[in-house]
């Protein structure tokens, strides 16, 4: 654990020093140490999650060097015709897309895009980063492929059906928080609906490559279908795939011979979080035998409960841990602390709280989320824009707030209504 800590610090002075090397390092204290068993060591890593993320990535790398991305897109905010319009079609769709092509892969693609888009505008830059990091988090929240740890607690949690559960418990607060955020950010800056002197780029303008954004976009839909099937045979009992990360690494595998350049998609895949999430789940592992944060985590959420203080405590752990251990390890940590606890797939509520909280937790600090670093310092590097840490805090803690009350105000309800 202190090794992630000084990794994390040693990380915000030397930038150069990526996150998965700090995690790996600190795997290898764990197994120098014997903390870990050497010879479970592969018992340790969740090989279907690592498919899952495998699966998702391949096809959003294709969705993205195609042009399949930027051309949804631009076919929305095309037919803006003043500023207001422009900036609430931005938050949508950036958050939109998140929610079914990974909220990573939006964050990299957007980051390309967000200074032009916002020259193109006449926008405050600022206020384009600051919509691309808040929207691509939120819009995350409500489906099982969003994010990382959604597609944790989705494949381990054991809740049944995951991808209706979520979509029932999170889409609609998460579509409310999306026109929300927008409003707060138009007040914030002072956008007014001043007539665009010229639309953005003709959507057609944008295709790199037609045969693959038709390849990933035929695979982004079989993903999210077969899921939804997958549920529906849960829910009637039948039949159905157990290891979920299965389906979109199947859907992904047989779409590369499909590809034009599947090389180049491979390429494009981001092994660097794969890896990640490799050692992770070993370092985990190590600071889970320890048993060094268990007295911490008993603080917020000590026994099994139901209802809103449940959720409020949950919440407040996934807030306050997030912005220490990055909100995907205290995800991998909280999840069989949880389980501990005796909480099963049964208890919804519990685990879509714990998902939307270490989501929008991404919201409140740069370093809460891995979108927010990759937009920034792609941003930073292209066009020498950047946003402070203390200017996103300082707006992010309003976003989430107000994210976090909307939320729990629709989700602690509905349990009722449902259970």
């Amino acid at each position: 654990m202190a090794v992630i800590l000084v990794g994390l610090i040693v990380r915000a002075r030397f930038k150069n020093v990526p996150i998965w090397a700090i995690m790996a390092f600190a795997a290898f204290i764990g197994i120098a140490t014997h903390v870990v068993n050497t010879d479970e060591i592969e018992t340790y890593v969740d090989w279907d999650v690592i498919l899952f993320l495998i699966g998702m990535f391949s096809i959003a790398a294709m969705a993205e060097e195609s042009g399949l991305l930027e051309y949804i897109f631009s076919s929305v905010i095309y037919r803006a015709r003043t500023k207001r319009v422009a900036l609430y079609l931005l938050t949508m769709t950036f958050g939109l897309l998140a929610a079914i092509a990974v909220n990573d892969a939006v964050a990299a693609m957007g980051s390309v895009i967000a200074v032009p888009v916002a020259k193109a505008l006449s926008l405050d830059p600022e206020l384009v980063v600051l919509v691309l990091a808040f929207s691509v988090t939120i819009g995350s929240t409500m489906t099982p492929i969003g994010n990382p740890q959604n597609m944790l607690i989705a494949v381990q949690s054991g809740v049944r059906a995951p991808l209706t559960t979520f979509l029932v418990y999170l889409a609609p607060p998460t579509v409310v928080n999306l026109i929300v955020t927008a409003y707060l950010l138009d007040r914030l800056y002072g956008v007014r609906p001043e007539p665009l002197k010229a639309p953005y780029r003709i959507p057609e303008e944008v295709i790199r490559n037609r045969r693959d954004a038709y390849v990933s976009g035929v695979s982004l839909v079989t993903v999210i279908a077969l899921l939804a099937v997958n549920d529906y045979l849960e829910l009637r009992g039948r039949p159905l795939v157990r290891d979920i990360g299965v389906i979109p690494f199947t859907v992904a595998a047989a779409t590369y011979i499909a590809s034009s350049n599947p090389r180049e998609v491979i390429r494009r895949v981001d092994w660097s979080t794969i890896l990640f999430f490799i050692v992770m789940f070993i370092a985990m592992a190590a600071v889970w035998y320890s048993g060094i944060l268990t007295p911490l985590f008993q603080a917020l959420l000590p026994r099994l409960s139901e209802g809103v203080w449940s959720a409020l405590r949950i919440t407040a752990a996934s807030l306050a841990y997030s912005q220490v251990l990055s909100n995907v390890p205290f995800t991998a940590l909280f999840v069989p602390y949880m389980q501990r606890l005796g909480f099963t797939g049964s208890n919804a509520l519990a685990w879509t709280t714990l998902a939307m909280a270490t989501t929008i937790a991404g919201n409140l600090t740069i370093l809460g989320a891995a979108s927010n670093v990759i937009i920034l310092e792609s941003i930073e590097s292209r066009y020498g824009v950047t946003v402070s840490y203390w200017r996103f805090m300082k707006v992010g803690a309003l976003v989430t707030l107000i994210n976090i009350a909307i939320y729990l105000a629709y989700m602690v309800p509905l349990s009722l209504i449902l259970h």
